[in-house]
């Protein structure tokens, strides 16, 4: 494919390739169907494959979540978005409780083959319960799955593999990249648990995932100018995480940062730094820093450009980190 996508667009096609390819995939949400999802991640699904598979469902996340087990019980392949990332915690008792155990407790003979949809993150100037960073709240659940797609093609092949995933998988989507900047589809999928050097560096090794890439990509510019050479990975995968990419650089640089929209403590950057600090301790030359949210509630709109990480507070990690 060399066609160029938004990410919405990506979503949207990758969600009726899987359909078309089984006619056990329903997709269930809120406004999914008429009105093609509140960011329109669905639009024209409803319309293309009927009311039977594209469920406009009540405002009752536990209800999503709770229908999809039994339809997964029943080899239905259910893809259940969640409107905003701040709704999915009435629905968290049935993916915690129910989602995450069920193929363990019947001792593998029912599996779970649930993809949950879940807009996340800041940076589009929403209210309360809409900008929220949940990924850590489910990576810390044995049995589920966590990814995070942070460009188009990725967006179109992640979907379509979570989908066809016999385990259920929580699928993160960037909310403000939806409708940025268009990027070209790859003609195959880099295997969706795994993670990529999006960017070769000499200098400092930079892990994020999801929406933080963006501003990775241009701190990894005005780093450039500096004559630091920064390694970008993209981790793509939160739970399981692809530590051994993550190890190879850092042996490579000496040196870790890890970025993510989520609060500082107990979070994905911790559980890297502990993990490269036990694989790759020789090879560090800095303590492994970190660039995050604060370990406050997201904050009101008019001040989430000072909350989230932004170029230049990744640009301070780098300085600091190089003065050891």
């Amino acid at each position: 494919m060399t066609e160029s996508k938004t990410m919405a667009k990506a979503l949207n096609d990758g969600l009726r390739k899987a359909m078309e390819a089984d006619p056990k995939v329903v997709i269930m949400g809120e406004d999914v169907g008429k009105l093609g999802g509140v960011f329109r991640i669905t639009d024209g699904l409803q319309k293309d494959f009927g009311e039977d598979r594209v469920i406009d469902t009540p405002l009752a996340e536990s209800g999503i979540i709770g229908t999809a087990v039994g339809l997964a019980i029943r080899g239905y392949r259910p893809v259940c978005e969640i409107q905003f990332d701040g709704f999915v915690f009435p629905g968290f008792d049935q993916i915690v409780s129910q989602v995450a155990k069920f193929h363990n407790r019947s001792a593998g003979l029912v599996k779970m083959p649930i993809t949950i949809r879940i807009p996340s993150g800041g940076g589009i100037g929403a209210v309360e319960h809409h900008s929220e960073s949940v990924e850590t709240y489910f990576a810390h659940t044995a049995g589920l799955k966590v990814v995070a797609c942070s460009n188009a093609s990725d967006a179109y092949w992640m979907i379509q593999e979570a989908i066809a995933d016999d385990d259920p998988v929580i699928f993160i989507e960037p909310k403000r990249l939806y409708h940025a900047a268009k990027s070209e589809i790859a003609d195959a999928p880099t295997p969706m648990y795994q993670a990529r050097v999006v960017r070769p560096g000499t200098h400092v090794t930079v892990a994020g995932y999801g929406p933080t890439m963006t501003t990775l990509a241009e701190s990894a510019k005005a780093a450039a100018d500096d004559g630091i050479e920064l390694e970008l990975i993209d981790l793509r995968t939160v739970s399981p995480l692809d530590i051994p990419t993550v190890v190879e650089s850092v042996r490579r640089t000496g040196r870790l940062i890890v970025v993510h929209e989520a609060p500082h403590s107990f979070g994905v950057g911790a559980e890297i730094a502990a993990r490269v600090t036990e694989q790759a301790f020789y090879s560090l030359e800095a303590p492994v820093l970190r660039v995050t949210g604060y370990d406050t509630p997201y904050p009101p709109s008019r001040l989430e450009h000072e909350w989230l990480p932004n170029l230049d507070r990744v640009l301070d990690a780098v300085d600091k980190i190089m003065e050891y």
